[in-house]
């Protein structure tokens, strides 16, 4: 037992944290009793700490992600041994190459491959890379069964190798608050890539009778990539007055937003897991997402699903949720319900299971 030694790599981990960061984050204090080492730049007073650089996360775009590669490739396999370890655990799907480490790697989505793009290094990470150090994983945990199905699609491994373990919140922060605005608004959080289905989002809302009494709030980190394109897609659509683009919100500020909307619309084409969507059922705030992906793995029977491809049926979602306040009650209630079957607590202890059976 002595000689047994779990590294956890957190070369991801900056400090706005969205999906896979904030993933790593919380699961940390659950891997406490394997007396892990924790590669990272940040300080945890209570693990054994083994420093190192700050510049290889997704803060640094493509040049971290790079760099991060690199340093997987040719400095892990020498910190490994340097350390004796004896089990690497990624919290995304990177590894050296070869057999090197023994790894268990998390897998949170397939997105890149599902939407694939030419000029995204993401692409050919998950069409050449991936593939490599998922076979030569010892096991691989996931977030949906879902993701769990994409991987055996996509790369051909066999389902024994793969548990997935549902994300959870926190429920001491996401939680019904005093609304930090007053307005009647519908709200959006996430990135702004093309298969978050924004565009769709706004032309739903545009064609929303009396939407000159509604606002839409879209939250998160504007990408000069997109950004400009839904700008323009708002002002062609007569609603740029209305949708309103807020930039990143602190994590702080994140109950507050979700408790005073109307409904989260989540209308992804596609997602391994769907964090907003849990942390709006925990605020008691309506959840209208998407009928496919983990989505309804995630919400349950406690949202409004809709066809993500049609504009209409995302209307008609909004155009129900506003008309039937006994709805929005029945949602918030069972919102509640159902965020309160996730936890970050159950997330840690299983993925201690796993990670425990390889040590």
């Amino acid at each position: 037992m002595l000689n047994q030694h779990l590294i956890v790599n957190l070369s991801i981990l900056f400090d706005r944290p969205t999906g896979i960061a904030t993933y790593a984050g919380n699961i940390i204090p659950y891997l406490k009793q394997l007396n892990p080492t924790l590669l990272t730049s940040r300080e945890y007073p209570d693990f054994n700490c083994y420093p190192i650089a700050s510049n290889m996360t997704p803060l640094q775009g493509k040049v971290g992600h790079f760099s991060r590669l690199l340093w997987t490739q040719f400095q892990v396999p020498k910190i490994y041994q340097q350390l004796g370890g004896t089990l690497l655990f990624s919290p995304l799907p990177e590894a050296p190459l070869g057999q090197v480490c023994r790894t268990v790697l998390m897998v949170h989505d397939l997105i890149p491959l599902r939407f694939p793009s030419l000029t995204s290094p993401l692409s050919h990470y998950f069409r050449h890379y991936a593939p490599i150090v998922l076979k030569n994983a010892l096991h691989i945990i996931c977030n949906s069964q879902a993701t769990a199905k994409d991987i055996v699609d996509y790369y051909h491994i066999e389902p024994e190798k793969i548990t997935a373990i549902p994300l959870g919140y926190d429920p001491t922060h996401f939680r019904p608050q005093t609304p930090l605005s007053q307005g009647s608004y519908f709200l959006y959080v996430g990135r702004q890539d093309p298969y978050k289905n924004l565009h769709r989002l706004i032309a739903a809302f545009a064609a929303l009778p009396q939407r000159g009494d509604y606002q839409l709030y879209v939250v998160g980190t504007p990408d000069p990539r997109y950004s400009p394109k839904l700008l323009e897609l708002a002002k062609s659509h007569g609603v740029q007055e209305q949708v309103k683009f807020l930039n990143y919100v602190s994590y702080q500020q994140l109950p507050s937003l979700y408790s005073g909307a109307q409904a989260l619309v989540f209308p992804s084409l596609w997602e391994g897991f769907g964090i907003p969507a849990l942390e709006a059922m925990a605020c008691g705030t309506p959840v209208i997402t998407s009928n496919i992906s983990a989505l309804p793995e995630v919400v349950g029977d406690a949202g409004l699903l809709v066809d993500p491809y049609s504009v209409q049926s995302i209307t008609e979602a909004l155009v129900t949720v506003l008309a039937d306040s006994q709805l929005r009650l029945k949602m918030s209630r069972l919102g509640l319900e159902r965020a309160a079957q996730l936890s970050w607590h159950t997330t840690g202890k299983k993925t201690q299971e796993v990670l425990r059976r390889y040590i």
